[in-house]
């Protein structure tokens, strides 16, 4: 019988981490923290040839916006390539921001990253080069929690997340349930073998 109660117990507390992640990252998606900030930093997601993907391009309009708002006046936008492909996607990144207007000075890339932690790394690298202490991240919004524990985990002091719009993207609840699942199960492996 105590034997029960002990695999009772354990089952209860593997079961109740994976919600409580959940409900953090449910949490703080509905979250938009603007805040005034050295740069905004983009993350990266899909382009074709030097065209962002539709959520890529949600991620680009928001750090736009933020940007014409003066929310900042730097921005570092991310992402490496796939085999095969002509552009990273900062490239893709810089050439839309560039075609939205923003100046070509303002924006800085880091273009080797090719998953969330290696990219969120490399900008640390680059806001102790440049003198960056506060960052305001943009990007999916099941994605903001993975961000900032990282980005807290990596030594950023002052980190924000301003979520893009998917509005336009016309999510499914079966999407978005398969979204958040995944964003759980990332921060999951993050915490259990890349922190």
């Amino acid at each position: 019988m105590r034997k029960l109660r002990i695999v009772v117990v354990i089952a209860l507390v593997l079961l109740a981490y994976p919600t409580w992640v959940a409900l953090q990252v449910w949490q703080q998606s509905r979250q938009d923290e603007l805040h005034s900030a050295d740069a905004i930093v983009v993350l990266g997601a899909a382009q074709y040839d030097g065209r962002p993907s539709p959520v890529f391009k949600a991620r680009l309009d928001q750090a736009a916006y933020l940007y014409q708002e003066s929310f900042s006046h730097q921005v570092i936008v991310t992402g490496g390539k796939r085999p095969g492909d002509r552009f990273t996607e900062a490239e893709a990144g810089r050439m839309y921001l560039e075609d939205q207007g923003l100046p070509a000075d303002d924006i800085l890339e880091e273009d080797r990253g090719e998953t969330t932690l290696q990219s969120l790394k490399r900008t640390r690298s680059i806001a102790r080069q440049e003198q960056i202490d506060s960052v305001l991240f943009v990007s999916d919004p099941f994605h903001s929690e993975r961000i900032k524990r990282m980005a807290a985990d990596l030594g950023f002091d002052e980190a924000y997340a301003s979520p893009a719009s998917y509005i336009q993207l016309n999510r499914s609840r079966e999407t978005k349930a398969k979204e958040l699942a995944r964003e759980v199960a990332s921060i999951l492996v993050y915490e259990l073998l890349e922190r």
